[in-house]
Protein backbone atom coordinates (compact mmCIF):
# COMPACT_ATOMS: atom_id res chain seq x y z
CA UNK A 1 0.00 0.00 0.00
CA UNK A 2 1.31 3.66 -0.81
CA UNK A 3 1.69 6.85 1.24
CA UNK A 4 -1.43 7.90 -0.91
CA UNK A 5 -3.60 4.96 -0.53
CA UNK A 6 -7.02 5.14 2.42
CA UNK A 7 -6.37 4.38 5.29
CA UNK A 8 -9.73 4.46 6.24
CA UNK A 9 -13.04 2.64 3.95
CA UNK A 10 -15.23 5.41 3.48
CA UNK A 11 -17.37 3.83 0.19
CA UNK A 12 -20.33 3.25 2.76
CA UNK A 13 -20.10 6.68 3.50
CA UNK A 14 -19.69 8.00 -0.19
CA UNK A 15 -23.06 5.98 -1.14
CA UNK A 16 -25.01 6.95 1.69
CA UNK A 17 -24.34 10.46 1.13
CA UNK A 18 -24.46 9.64 -2.70
CA UNK A 19 -28.37 8.48 -1.70
CA UNK A 20 -29.02 10.94 0.59
CA UNK A 21 -28.10 13.70 -2.28
CA UNK A 22 -30.87 12.12 -4.71
CA UNK A 23 -33.38 11.77 -2.34
CA UNK A 24 -33.04 15.32 -1.44
CA UNK A 25 -33.14 16.62 -4.92
CA UNK A 26 -36.46 14.97 -5.95
CA UNK A 27 -37.95 17.73 -4.23
CA UNK A 28 -35.43 20.38 -3.82
CA UNK A 29 -34.19 21.91 -6.98
CA UNK A 30 -30.89 22.96 -7.23
CA UNK A 31 -29.28 24.50 -3.62
CA UNK A 32 -26.33 22.20 -4.83
CA UNK A 33 -23.72 24.17 -2.17
CA UNK A 34 -27.13 24.21 1.09
CA UNK A 35 -27.74 20.47 0.84
CA UNK A 36 -23.76 19.71 1.02
CA UNK A 37 -23.73 22.14 4.21
CA UNK A 38 -26.67 20.45 5.43
CA UNK A 39 -25.35 17.04 5.04
CA UNK A 40 -22.02 18.21 6.85
CA UNK A 41 -23.21 19.06 9.34
CA UNK A 42 -25.40 16.26 9.89
CA UNK A 43 -22.26 14.09 9.66
CA UNK A 44 -20.47 16.35 12.18
CA UNK A 45 -23.49 16.58 14.55
CA UNK A 46 -23.71 20.71 14.34
CA UNK A 47 -26.76 22.77 14.30
CA UNK A 48 -27.39 24.82 11.15
CA UNK A 49 -29.41 28.23 10.61
CA UNK A 50 -30.52 28.84 7.70
CA UNK A 51 -31.59 32.47 6.57
CA UNK A 52 -32.77 33.79 3.28
CA UNK A 53 -35.72 35.49 1.96
CA UNK A 54 -39.37 34.07 2.26
CA UNK A 55 -40.16 31.62 -0.55
CA UNK A 56 -36.48 30.32 -1.29
CA UNK A 57 -37.19 26.22 0.37
CA UNK A 58 -35.75 26.96 3.74
CA UNK A 59 -38.53 25.22 5.62
CA UNK A 60 -38.90 22.24 2.97
CA UNK A 61 -34.74 21.76 2.66
CA UNK A 62 -35.16 21.41 6.77
CA UNK A 63 -38.35 19.39 6.33
CA UNK A 64 -36.64 16.72 3.57
CA UNK A 65 -33.44 16.37 5.68
CA UNK A 66 -35.83 15.25 8.42
CA UNK A 67 -37.66 12.61 6.38
CA UNK A 68 -34.41 10.64 4.73
CA UNK A 69 -33.16 9.89 8.23
CA UNK A 70 -35.41 7.47 10.07
CA UNK A 71 -35.78 9.75 13.61
CA UNK A 72 -38.34 11.57 15.15
CA UNK A 73 -38.73 15.46 13.90
CA UNK A 74 -40.42 18.17 15.52
CA UNK A 75 -41.07 21.53 13.59
CA UNK A 76 -41.67 24.54 15.86
CA UNK A 77 -43.02 27.89 15.16
CA UNK A 78 -41.39 30.85 16.50
CA UNK A 79 -43.97 33.40 17.68
CA UNK A 80 -43.84 36.47 19.88
CA UNK A 81 -46.03 34.91 22.64
CA UNK A 82 -44.06 31.26 22.50
CA UNK A 83 -42.83 30.61 26.10
CA UNK A 84 -39.90 28.62 27.27
CA UNK A 85 -42.33 26.00 28.54
CA UNK A 86 -43.87 25.73 24.98
CA UNK A 87 -40.19 24.76 23.81
CA UNK A 88 -38.71 22.50 26.79
CA UNK A 89 -41.83 21.27 28.55
CA UNK A 90 -43.19 22.26 31.85
CA UNK A 91 -43.75 20.59 35.50
CA UNK A 92 -47.56 19.37 35.53
CA UNK A 93 -49.29 18.76 39.11
CA UNK A 94 -51.11 15.41 38.91
CA UNK A 95 -53.48 15.26 42.06
CA UNK A 96 -53.43 11.35 41.82
CA UNK A 97 -50.39 10.71 43.31
CA UNK A 98 -50.12 14.65 45.08
CA UNK A 99 -46.99 15.30 42.94
CA UNK A 100 -45.29 17.36 39.82
CA UNK A 101 -44.39 15.35 36.92
CA UNK A 102 -42.43 16.81 34.09
CA UNK A 103 -44.15 16.75 30.46
CA UNK A 104 -41.50 17.00 28.29
CA UNK A 105 -42.25 19.31 25.07
CA UNK A 106 -41.14 19.61 21.12
CA UNK A 107 -37.88 19.81 21.65
CA UNK A 108 -37.63 15.94 22.45
CA UNK A 109 -36.66 14.91 19.37
CA UNK A 110 -33.94 14.18 17.20
CA UNK A 111 -34.41 16.82 14.41
CA UNK A 112 -36.24 19.85 15.49
CA UNK A 113 -37.20 22.72 12.96
CA UNK A 114 -37.06 26.21 15.00
CA UNK A 115 -39.20 27.77 12.02
CA UNK A 116 -38.49 31.66 12.41
CA UNK A 117 -35.88 31.59 15.55
CA UNK A 118 -36.06 34.97 15.52
CA UNK A 119 -39.69 35.57 15.62
CA UNK A 120 -39.59 34.79 19.36
CA UNK A 121 -38.16 37.04 22.38
CA UNK A 122 -34.78 36.23 24.02
CA UNK A 123 -35.66 34.68 27.05
CA UNK A 124 -37.94 31.76 24.36
CA UNK A 125 -34.24 31.68 22.43
CA UNK A 126 -32.24 31.32 25.67
CA UNK A 127 -34.13 28.25 26.15
CA UNK A 128 -32.29 26.46 23.78
CA UNK A 129 -29.29 27.16 24.72
CA UNK A 130 -28.55 24.06 27.26
CA UNK A 131 -30.01 21.56 24.95
CA UNK A 132 -27.92 22.58 22.23
CA UNK A 133 -24.84 22.63 23.52
CA UNK A 134 -25.13 20.34 26.24
CA UNK A 135 -28.24 18.02 24.78
CA UNK A 136 -30.11 18.07 27.89
CA UNK A 137 -32.97 19.94 29.87
CA UNK A 138 -32.44 20.91 33.60
CA UNK A 139 -36.02 21.31 34.84
CA UNK A 140 -36.40 21.55 38.86
CA UNK A 141 -32.86 20.34 39.21
CA UNK A 142 -33.60 16.89 37.69
CA UNK A 143 -31.36 16.52 34.10
CA UNK A 144 -33.53 15.05 31.12
CA UNK A 145 -30.72 13.77 28.52
CA UNK A 146 -32.24 14.05 24.92
CA UNK A 147 -32.07 10.68 22.34
CA UNK A 148 -29.17 11.06 20.27
CA UNK A 149 -29.00 12.30 17.49
CA UNK A 150 -30.09 15.70 18.17
CA UNK A 151 -29.95 18.61 15.38
CA UNK A 152 -31.52 21.90 15.40
CA UNK A 153 -32.15 23.22 12.09
CA UNK A 154 -33.35 27.11 12.40
CA UNK A 155 -34.80 29.51 9.89
CA UNK A 156 -34.80 33.40 10.03
CA UNK A 157 -35.87 35.97 7.28
CA UNK A 158 -32.77 38.58 6.95
CA UNK A 159 -34.74 41.70 5.35
CA UNK A 160 -37.84 41.63 7.56
CA UNK A 161 -37.51 43.65 10.93
CA UNK A 162 -40.77 44.47 12.37
CA UNK A 163 -41.92 41.69 14.67
CA UNK A 164 -38.73 39.84 15.28
CA UNK A 165 -36.07 39.68 17.67
CA UNK A 166 -32.10 39.60 17.12
CA UNK A 167 -30.77 36.35 17.95
CA UNK A 168 -28.26 36.96 21.02
CA UNK A 169 -24.76 36.05 20.31
CA UNK A 170 -24.50 33.17 22.84
CA UNK A 171 -27.24 31.15 20.79
CA UNK A 172 -25.22 32.07 17.87
CA UNK A 173 -22.56 31.17 18.84
CA UNK A 174 -24.06 27.19 19.06
CA UNK A 175 -24.90 27.18 15.24
CA UNK A 176 -22.06 25.23 13.58
CA UNK A 177 -23.05 26.88 10.32
CA UNK A 178 -25.00 30.16 9.23
CA UNK A 179 -26.49 29.17 5.55
CA UNK A 180 -27.18 31.93 3.10
CA UNK A 181 -30.04 30.64 0.78
CA UNK A 182 -30.35 32.80 -2.35
CA UNK A 183 -32.51 33.25 -5.11
CA UNK A 184 -32.95 29.80 -7.81
CA UNK A 185 -31.31 30.51 -11.24
CA UNK A 186 -33.57 30.80 -14.10
CA UNK A 187 -33.22 27.17 -15.21
CA UNK A 188 -34.09 26.20 -11.66
CA UNK A 189 -36.97 28.09 -11.11
CA UNK A 190 -38.87 26.83 -14.32
CA UNK A 191 -38.30 23.51 -12.76
CA UNK A 192 -39.96 24.20 -9.52
CA UNK A 193 -43.02 25.92 -11.85
CA UNK A 194 -43.08 22.29 -12.92
CA UNK A 195 -43.30 20.44 -10.27
CA UNK A 196 -46.29 22.35 -8.67
CA UNK A 197 -47.87 22.22 -12.21
CA UNK A 198 -47.42 18.63 -12.24
CA UNK A 199 -48.58 17.86 -8.60
CA UNK A 200 -45.35 16.96 -7.14
CA UNK A 201 -44.54 19.78 -4.71
CA UNK A 202 -46.46 17.29 -2.39
CA UNK A 203 -43.38 14.25 -2.99
CA UNK A 204 -41.59 15.37 0.23
CA UNK A 205 -43.82 13.81 2.72
CA UNK A 206 -43.76 10.20 0.48
CA UNK A 207 -39.85 10.44 0.84
CA UNK A 208 -38.39 6.90 2.58
CA UNK A 209 -35.40 7.73 4.84
CA UNK A 210 -31.88 6.75 3.75
CA UNK A 211 -30.41 6.45 7.38
CA UNK A 212 -31.26 4.88 9.94
CA UNK A 213 -29.95 6.50 13.79
CA UNK A 214 -27.57 3.57 14.03
CA UNK A 215 -26.50 4.25 10.47
CA UNK A 216 -25.81 7.78 11.31
CA UNK A 217 -23.50 6.86 14.59
CA UNK A 218 -21.52 4.53 12.41
CA UNK A 219 -21.09 7.62 9.81
CA UNK A 220 -20.06 9.90 12.22
CA UNK A 221 -17.64 7.19 13.92
CA UNK A 222 -16.24 7.23 10.31
CA UNK A 223 -16.40 10.76 10.29
CA UNK A 224 -14.18 10.63 13.69
CA UNK A 225 -11.15 8.83 11.85
CA UNK A 226 -10.37 11.25 9.40
CA UNK A 227 -6.93 12.81 10.35
CA UNK A 228 -6.53 16.66 10.94
CA UNK A 229 -2.45 17.48 10.06
CA UNK A 230 -0.93 20.01 12.32
CA UNK A 231 -0.13 22.47 9.98
CA UNK A 232 -3.89 21.89 9.21
CA UNK A 233 -4.97 22.85 12.41
CA UNK A 234 -2.86 25.80 12.64
CA UNK A 235 -4.41 27.23 9.46
CA UNK A 236 -7.60 26.96 11.15
CA UNK A 237 -6.80 28.94 14.38
CA UNK A 238 -4.92 31.52 12.33
CA UNK A 239 -7.99 32.04 9.71
CA UNK A 240 -10.18 32.44 13.39
CA UNK A 241 -7.70 33.93 14.98
CA UNK A 242 -7.63 37.02 12.46
CA UNK A 243 -11.37 37.68 13.21
CA UNK A 244 -9.96 38.85 16.29
CA UNK A 245 -8.18 42.40 17.59
CA UNK A 246 -9.27 43.60 14.45
CA UNK A 247 -10.83 46.92 13.53
CA UNK A 248 -12.50 45.92 10.85
CA UNK A 249 -14.38 43.52 13.38
CA UNK A 250 -16.34 44.66 16.68
CA UNK A 251 -17.14 41.08 17.82
CA UNK A 252 -14.42 38.18 16.63
CA UNK A 253 -14.91 34.74 16.70
CA UNK A 254 -14.39 32.20 19.73
CA UNK A 255 -12.19 28.99 20.07
CA UNK A 256 -15.90 27.51 19.50
CA UNK A 257 -15.91 28.58 15.85
CA UNK A 258 -12.39 26.99 15.48
CA UNK A 259 -13.60 23.74 17.07
CA UNK A 260 -16.65 23.72 14.98
CA UNK A 261 -14.55 24.60 11.81
CA UNK A 262 -12.06 21.17 12.18
CA UNK A 263 -15.20 19.03 13.11
CA UNK A 264 -16.97 20.38 9.78
CA UNK A 265 -13.83 19.79 7.36
CA UNK A 266 -13.66 15.94 8.32
CA UNK A 267 -16.95 15.49 7.62
CA UNK A 268 -16.55 17.48 4.61
CA UNK A 269 -13.39 15.59 3.53
CA UNK A 270 -15.13 12.78 4.09
CA UNK A 271 -17.69 13.61 2.23
CA UNK A 272 -15.15 13.75 -0.61
CA UNK A 273 -14.18 10.01 0.13
CA UNK A 274 -10.98 11.40 1.85
CA UNK A 275 -9.41 10.42 5.33
CA UNK A 276 -7.95 13.46 5.44
CA UNK A 277 -8.86 17.16 5.39
CA UNK A 278 -7.37 19.77 3.07
CA UNK A 279 -6.95 23.22 3.18
CA UNK A 280 -9.32 24.12 0.38
CA UNK A 281 -11.75 21.86 2.89
CA UNK A 282 -11.12 24.61 5.64
CA UNK A 283 -11.20 27.66 3.20
CA UNK A 284 -14.72 26.48 1.68
CA UNK A 285 -16.34 26.30 5.56
CA UNK A 286 -14.69 29.36 6.55
CA UNK A 287 -17.66 32.00 5.72
CA UNK A 288 -20.57 29.46 6.90
CA UNK A 289 -18.54 29.13 10.20
CA UNK A 290 -17.32 32.57 11.01
CA UNK A 291 -20.30 34.38 9.36
CA UNK A 292 -23.02 34.27 12.21
CA UNK A 293 -20.06 34.18 14.92
CA UNK A 294 -18.59 37.88 14.14
CA UNK A 295 -19.81 41.12 14.08
CA UNK A 296 -18.69 44.49 12.02
CA UNK A 297 -17.48 47.75 13.59
CA UNK A 298 -19.36 50.55 13.18
CA UNK A 299 -17.65 52.23 11.02
CA UNK A 300 -17.48 49.59 8.45
CA UNK A 301 -20.89 48.50 8.36
CA UNK A 302 -21.41 52.98 7.85
CA UNK A 303 -19.46 52.20 4.63
CA UNK A 304 -21.81 49.94 3.52
CA UNK A 305 -19.16 46.65 3.75
CA UNK A 306 -21.25 43.08 4.39
CA UNK A 307 -19.46 40.33 6.88
CA UNK A 308 -18.61 37.72 3.88
CA UNK A 309 -16.87 40.64 2.09
CA UNK A 310 -14.49 41.53 5.36
CA UNK A 311 -14.13 37.61 6.45
CA UNK A 312 -13.08 36.97 2.68
CA UNK A 313 -10.15 39.74 2.76
CA UNK A 314 -9.01 38.84 6.51
CA UNK A 315 -8.89 34.81 5.30
CA UNK A 316 -6.91 35.64 2.35
CA UNK A 317 -3.99 37.00 4.46
CA UNK A 318 -3.48 33.64 5.94
CA UNK A 319 -0.90 32.09 4.39
CA UNK A 320 -2.38 29.02 3.25
CA UNK A 321 -0.18 25.35 3.74
CA UNK A 322 1.30 23.17 1.60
Amino acid sequence: MDEFSLRVDFSALHEKIGQLRERIAQVVVGQEEVVDLLLTALLADGHVLIEGVPGVAKTLMAKVLARTVDTTFCRIQFTPDLMPSDVLGTSVFLPSSGRFEFKKGPVFTNVLLADEINRSPAKTQAALFEVMEERQVTNDGTRYPLAPPFMVVATQNPVEHEGTFRLPEAQLDRFMFKILVSYPKREEEIRVLDFHDSGRNETWKELSPVLSSGDLAALREKVGQVHVDEKIKAFIVDIVATTRNNGWLYLGASPRASIALMHASKAYAAIGGRDFVLPEDVLFLALPVLRHRVQLSAEKELEGLQTDQVLRQLITKVEIPR
